[in-house]
Order: C-alpha cells, then structure tokens, then sequence
C-alpha cells in the first residue's frame, strides 16, 4: 500500500468512527437522554458525559491512525502488504475483546470482566498489545458502554503497564538467552 491509499482508508475510518458516534449519541438524546458514567462507579467522582465522544474518537482515532499510517509507510516496501494484515488483525481482535469485556461488564458478569481486563496483561507477555491498533480497538468497542473517556483513561493506562510488561519481560529474556549461550560456548 502506499501513503495516498493509506490517507484515503484514515479518512474513511475517521468518518465512519466520527457518523457512527453521532449517530449513537443523537439517538441517545432524542430517547433517555446521553448517559454519563463516573470513574470507578463512584457518584463522589466528577461526572463524564458521553457527549466527549463527539471530539475524542475522531479526534483519536486520526491520532492513533495516523501513526499506525506512518509505521506502514516507513517499514520496507515488501513487508508493508503484511504489516498492514498484521495491523488489521490486530484491531480486530481488539475490537472483539474490548466488546466482550464490555458486554460481560454490562450483562452483570463481573467475573468474567475481572479476568478479562488484567488478562490483557498477560498477553502484553507475548505480544505488543500497547500498539497503537490493540489501543485503538479497544477504545472504540469499549466507547458505545462506557463513554469515550474512561476506556481512553484506562487505554492508556493498560498500554503503560503492557509496554512495561512487554519491555522488562524481552530484556530479561535477551539477557537470559545470553548467559546460556555464553555457558553453552564454555
């Protein structure tokens, strides 16, 4: 793929994320009304209206698509075809795991969410799944439950940890192959 067939296929995402937000959050105010949720469902918590998603998921998803776009364009010409299936795989999957996680939220499967939310943790052991599209996804599915804004906060919270996660794991791992070769060679 190249940069313009990449900027056409932001753009299109972009406006299908921004007219699917708009078109939930008209639909909320013209029924019950837009909801608002609290941080950790606590009422002593300031309130966040859904009406944040307006601004922040295009707003977001351009960000994230765009670095994603450039990640693409600068990898080598015969790896972009699969870096690009790679990337969409990838926010695939985190589509449907931010949704069942939602939905087990919003069914009343606490147990299920309570696994499933530091389970992203032991992935981030064998994936990068603070990559941009693991983010992305999982913003946007969790955005039509929560709002916009607590699944940005606890996003960027989980890619912090799994970055971290991920990094120290691979150092270790690099560090330890290195002394078994070194004792294996002696």
């Amino acid at each position: 793929m190249n940069e313009k067939q990449l900027s056409q296929i932001n753009f299109y995402f972009v406006g299908f994320v921004t007219l699917t937000i708009w078109s939930l959050l008209i639909w909320q105010y013209l029924h019950d009304g837009v909801p608002s949720h609290y941080l950790m469902q606590n009422p002593e918590f300031p309130e966040l209206s859904n009406w944040w998603g307006a601004l922040l998921l295009p707003v977001l998803s351009w960000g994230l698509l765009h670095r994603i776009k450039k990640r693409i364009i600068n990898s080598p010409t015969e790896s972009r075809s699969l870096l690009t299936k790679q990337v969409i795989i990838s926010l695939v999957i985190s589509l449907c795991y931010g949704a069942m996680l939602s939905l087990s939220f919003l069914y009343g499967y606490a147990e299920i969410s309570l696994i499933m939310f530091p389970g992203i943790l032991f992935f981030a052991l064998f994936f990068r799944v603070y990559r941009e599209e693991f983010v992305l996804g999982f913003i946007l599915s969790m955005s039509f439950v929560f709002g916009a804004v607590l699944p940005l906060i606890f996003g960027v919270l989980i890619a912090t940890a799994s970055a971290i996660i991920y990094f120290i794991v691979h150092f270790i791992w690099s560090k330890v192959r290195t002394i078994t070769e070194k004792k294996q060679i002696a």
